[in-house]
């Protein structure tokens, strides 16, 4: 009934549903702490967005890179060292082997043990020989050597550059667990406040929500905003709209083409 001025309704009338309740000091409805959680849980996907996304991640998989380059070289050079110092034992073992025989037959050579003339001659022509052979066992060392030494170098630079790599990684990692804290402390406080809203929300509500949500990429409700959907950025049919319009307060409304829950 209205008073007989026609003015504002009188007592007697049912007043407005909770849901319909607006002004600064009104409670949320369900579907306002909905959205409130829908904020919290896209805090939390973009926190552990930036988590999986730190840069140190990336800096650290190019040092990791630069590693592998650097140690498959490294194992390609030590090869070759090992090739090259496996032939200088070889031809340190035939020269010492070589100097043995010169020195014994020079000994009987000059020692006055061997007396007829051929024999002596025999003995200084091998003399001779094991002389040159000795000589060239020699260069072909000291060629080795010379190989060696550019080898030797790249070695110990690239144990230089890997230490220095190792130790980016470790900074790298350092940071990266830092920062991984200071995220999960973040996410811890922004998921216990979400949980304080969640509580209220009806719970086939809220597992409807969860539902959406999982399926359709971490939103599972959004608001309407004049004729559009806010999840999907879509204007809503005109007849979709009034059907909106004319729903109850407490109906559950989704967007006919996301299909999220639409919080009017």
């Amino acid at each position: 009934m209205t008073s007989a001025s026609g003015g504002a309704p009188t007592g007697d009338g049912p007043g407005p549903s909770p849901d319909q309740v607006s002004g600064p000091d009104a409670a949320p409805g369900p579907f306002e702490l909905l959205l409130q959680v829908q904020q919290h849980d896209t805090v939390v996907d973009q926190l552990r967005h930036r988590r999986a996304a730190l840069p140190e991640r990336a800096e650290l998989a190019e040092v990791q890179r630069r590693l592998g380059v650097l140690d498959a070289r490294a194992k390609e050079v030590r090869a070759q060292h090992d090739e090259l110092g496996t032939r200088q034992a070889t031809l340190e073992q035939q020269i010492e082997a070589s100097r043995q025989r010169k020195a014994a037959l020079e000994k009987r050579l000059y020692g006055g043990q061997v007396a007829a003339a051929r024999e002596l001659q025999a003995m200084s022509d091998e003399v001779k020989h094991l002389g040159r052979h000795i000589g060239e066992l020699e260069d072909r060392e000291i060629g080795i050597m010379e190989e060696l030494e550019p080898v030797d170098g790249e070695l110990q630079e690239s144990d230089v550059a890997r230490d220095a790599l190792e130790s980016e990684a470790g900074r790298l990692r350092a940071a990266i667990g830092d920062a991984e804290r200071s995220i999960d402390s973040e996410i811890a406080a922004e998921a216990e406040v979400r949980a304080g809203v969640a509580v209220s929300v009806r719970p086939e509500l809220l597992a409807r929500y969860e539902q959406l949500r999982a399926r359709l990429g971490g939103t599972g409700a959004a608001r309407l905003v004049g004729e559009s959907c806010s999840g999907c950025h879509l204007a809503l049919p005109s007849m979709e709209l009034d059907r909106i319009r004319k729903a109850p307060p407490d109906a559950v409304i989704t967007c006919d083409q996301c299909g999220r829950i639409l919080v009017r």
